[in-house]
């Protein structure tokens, strides 16, 4: 017979049975560690956060500090040095008014800066312009007796007219005339020359540019060659062959008025 071990028979009997652990309570378990690293990686963020802004505040003090405008004191600045190529009472040709005389020189503010002027008087117009030293390119000397001999043969010449649009022909003059050369201005002249031919229709526009042409190059021939307005037209006329039956007229008119010699009798 085997021996009975009482002990081992109430531990059987009195052993506590352990709880199972439930399905329930490990989802918790989970949900509760989740919670826990999400709460960790707040928590870093929110460290983060707080080392970096201060560094932004620090940026955004510099870019304040860079946008502040202090006051600045305008001082006049003089322009820049440039030889005087004129004289006082010089004549010169300016190509978008035509000839005119340096009357002084006088400085003026413009933009802050201290620009030395050329006072310029233009009998055509009436008018006086300022023109600065530094833009004196711009301007131009009287042409030579050469030049005006030259421009005279120009003037003589056969006129050179295209035949593309008016328009097109129109800003080409208005180039020439603006240029200031005394060729082109002649040529311009010579082209829209109709001389004594009233039965040739001319546009207004067309008028208007030969007159602008005209005058700009008698007032500049009347200088050089130092004679009257009128003398100056005859020679023009004449080289454009114009009013040449009026010329006649004048002329037949001096020797009719001329007074005859009497003849003495014996």
């Amino acid at each position: 017979m085997k021996k009975i071990n009482l002990k081992n028979i109430l531990k059987k009997t009195f052993k506590k049975s352990k709880p199972k652990k439930s399905k329930k309570a490990k989802s918790k378990k989970k949900v509760v560690a989740k919670s826990l690293k999400v709460k960790k990686i707040k928590k870093t963020n929110l460290n983060i956060q707080k080392k970096t802004k201060p560094t932004l505040k620090s940026e955004n003090l510099r870019i304040t500090k860079t946008n502040e405008v202090k006051p600045e004191i305008k001082k006049i600045k003089k322009q820049e040095t440039a030889k005087k190529e004129y004289k006082l009472k010089d004549y010169v040709v300016y190509p978008k008014h035509g000839v005119g005389q340096i009357l002084s020189i006088s400085s003026k503010t413009i933009g802050g800066i201290d620009v030395q002027c050329y006072d310029i008087k233009f009998e055509k117009d009436k008018a006086i312009g300022n023109l600065p030293i530094n833009k004196q390119n711009h301007l131009r000397p009287l042409s030579t007796i050469n030049q005006v001999n030259k421009s005279i043969s120009i003037l003589k010449s056969k006129p050179k007219i295209k035949r593309s649009m008016w328009s097109r022909r129109a800003q080409e003059y208005e180039q020439k005339i603006t240029s200031g050369k005394i060729y082109e201005l002649a040529e311009v002249v010579r082209d829209l020359n109709k001389g004594d031919d009233l039965m040739v229709d001319q546009s207004y526009s067309e008028r208007q540019l030969f007159e602008k042409a005209y005058e700009r190059i008698l007032s500049e021939f009347q200088i050089v060659i130092g004679a009257s307005h009128e003398e100056t037209q005859k020679k023009l006329d004449k080289a454009l062959k114009r009013n040449l039956e009026k010329q006649q007229i004048v002329k037949t008119e001096i020797k009719k008025e001329e007074p005859k010699e009497i003849g003495t009798t014996e």
